[in-house]
């Protein structure tokens, strides 16, 4: 019979998960202590004086009643100076001056009530050594205390680094193989929570359930907890929404256990705690692929990648990776991005033939020459200008080269090169755009329309989802480095809203719909409810372990071709199901070789192509004639 590893801790863990029980009172117990202390020193103080022969038998009948007063006074002098408060395992100079005010605050009061009421019979000498020797008392305890924790530590972290003591969220297999290896790791598990019934009151490795998942929000559960684990791999999406939100509410830093699509491809170990990512915050079941379909569609066959470097183009890169093609051509501007793309496939799948390219997609030249070159099967064009403020002034002709031309002059490369394939990654914003990027997104699926007709032999399909979470320049990325910063953290408007997808899965769309889309079509997928920014960013700020008050929230207004919110398709705009659920097909509006905003994309293009300078407001006259629904921010409703 197979038996889980369970953790065994030490017995430096099972000390410092006794001593957290016993931290929520910490300073009624310091008191205690202290009272305990004075008492002791008392005893001391007269052994000293007197000796062993003459410390008991010479003491008055009242020296009990002297003692209980002495020892109340020591503890109202330590109220006063708020000494229970202090943390022991902070204990320093500052502490010590402290103690010694109390101390001869203490004993000052205690001689002058003694010989005021004439209790002749106890030494003088006792009632002036007694602050001293009470002030090294409650000083070595603390020393002693402090050497003891400083030793724990140094054993259960191997550094001088804080223990870190934990509440876990769930009690299953993964929890117990959590416990089987985390010890090692600098970690105390306090307890488990679990909405179980049977796993009430059980113990696993030594480690108690101390009740429900509700239960995180109960201080007196939490204790001296540190942080809160969220052990739940297999849980549904929703379930992990619900554990995170309550790990949120506890006021602790938050972090988890890998998914189960990590622990499944080896990206994670159980141990290996990470702090919470995109993938969890979205609580949405992730796009599954049709696996024969996108596998048929590229293994052993040249699969090229344009933006190969960016978050989009990497993950999309490391996903084909692992579906075996023939080669797989790395096309990218940034010399860095290419260099680190490549490594890491290098490292992630040794065996895929890669070959890293520098290239301009909007240099028709090289884009031609190294599609004759490659002759790819299929081509995923991710290469884009995505920042929409940035683009937005000064950088208009930019995003109309890059993000519309770059498209022209790929597409065109890859059907006269023989590709059987070539997939737009398109934007939300390009519907009813606002802005100079979405717009030449726009304008980019009308080339790729275009195309279409003049090019059947190959399928021409635009893939169109909303924002990414944790694609550079997103918002998680940003709100992470504002809440380490210590805030504020930054949102434009406390309404603005947004359709989110996760890397992972805007790559797997992206697959899916080379595989089942059709020449001309623009692909959507349904992502359900929009987010509201100001409620994420609320909820990592409370995942990181902060308060609103402690790290605000400032709203800046909303930015150069902003809205409030984005859609999928335009109001005019139909969609058809597909075979894959929530994937769906745009029906868009037709438009033939003589439609006037089709003549104007040629006369745009052009511009684009010939161009070397020219005023923003030119471009965005030229983009209004070929995108009719494009309305710049100032003229666009919010």
């Amino acid at each position: 019979m197979s038996v889980d590893p369970v953790a065994h801790p030490t017995a430096w863990h099972r000390l410092d998960a006794w001593l957290a029980r016993l931290r929520p009172h910490r300073r009624g117990l310091a008191l205690t202590i202290d009272a305990a202390t004075v008492f002791l020193c008392w005893n001391a103080t007269y052994l000293f004086r007197l000796g062993f022969e003459r410390w008991l038998r010479v003491r008055p009948d009242y020296d009990p009643w002297v003692i209980a007063g002495i020892v109340v006074a020591y503890a109202a002098a330590f109220l006063l100076l708020r000494v229970p408060q202090g943390l022991w395992r902070f204990s320093g100079f500052g502490e010590v001056k402290r103690l010694a005010l109390a101390c001869a605050l203490a004993g000052t009061v205690s001689a002058v009530v003694v010989m005021g009421l004439g209790l002749v019979k106890v030494p003088r000498a006792v009632l002036a050594l007694h602050p001293v020797v009470t002030l090294m008392g409650v000083v070595l305890v603390r020393m002693a205390y402090r050497m003891l924790y400083e030793h724990a530590r140094q054993r259960i972290t191997g550094s001088d680094r804080e223990i870190r003591r934990a509440l876990v969220l769930g009690a299953g297999g993964a929890a117990r193989r959590l416990l089987a290896g985390i010890h090692q790791h600098g970690w105390v598990v306090l307890g488990l929570l679990d909405d179980d019934p049977a796993k009430q009151g059980a113990s696993i490795a030594g480690v108690p359930v101390l009740g429900t998942l509700e239960a995180v929000r109960d201080a007196a559960v939490r204790g001296a907890a540190t942080h809160v684990i969220v052990a739940l791999p297999t849980a549904t999406a929703a379930q992990r929404r619900r554990a995170l939100a309550l790990a949120a509410d506890s006021g602790l830093p938050v972090v988890t256990v890998p998914g189960e699509d990590e622990l499944r491809t080896g990206r994670g170990r159980l141990e290996r705690l990470r702090e919470i990512e995109p993938d969890d915050l979205l609580g949405r079941a992730p796009v599954v692929l049709d696996e024969a379909g996108v596998g048929a569609l590229v293994r052993g066959r040249t699969v090229l990648v344009t933006g190969a470097g960016g978050s989009i183009g990497s993950e999309l890169c490391r996903q084909l990776a692992a579906l075996s093609p023939g080669r797989l051509v790395l096309v990218e501007l940034s010399e860095f991005n290419l260099y680190a793309v490549d490594e890491d496939l290098a490292a992630r799948s040794p065996g895929v033939a890669r070959v890293p390219l520098v290239g301009d997609v909007k240099d028709a030249a090289r884009m031609q020459a190294l599609m004759q070159a490659w002759r790819p099967a299929v081509v995923f064009h991710a290469a884009a200008y995505k920042h929409v403020p940035l683009m937005e002034h000064h950088n208009a002709l930019a995003a109309l080269r890059n993000n519309t031309l770059g498209t022209q002059v790929t597409a065109r490369a890859a059907a006269e090169a023989g590709a059987e394939a070539f997939v737009l990654i398109s934007t939300d914003k390009a519907v009813n755009p606002t802005n100079v990027m979405g717009a030449t997104k726009r304008a980019a699926e009308m080339v790729v329309s275009a195309l279409a007709a003049q090019h059947p032999a190959t399928r021409f399909v635009a893939v169109r989802f909303g924002n990414v979470l944790g694609s550079s320049g997103s918002v998680i990325p940003k709100f992470k480095e504002q809440i380490a910063r210590g805030g504020p953290v930054t949102v434009t408007h406390p309404e603005i809203i947004r359709f989110f997808m996760t890397i992972p899965e805007a790559a797997r769309l992206v697959l899916q719909a080379a595989a089942i889309g059709g020449s001309g079509q623009v692909m959507v997928l349904d992502m359900g409810e929009p987010v509201k920014i100001a409620d994420l960013a609320r909820q990592l700020i409370r995942l990181a372990g902060h308060t609103p008050e402690e790290i605000r929230i400032e709203y800046t207004g909303l930015r150069p071709g902003e809205k409030l919110y984005e859609e999928l398709l335009a109001d005019a705009d139909d969609t058809l199901p597909t075979a894959v659920p929530r994937l769906r097909v745009a029906r868009l509006a037709a438009r033939g070789v003589d439609d006037p905003a089709m003549q104007a994309l040629g006369y745009l293009l052009v511009l684009a192509d010939a161009a070397q300078d020219a005023e923003d407001a030119a471009v965005r006259a030229s983009l209004h004639a070929a995108v009719p629904e494009y309305r710049p921010a100032g003229d666009a409703p919010r």
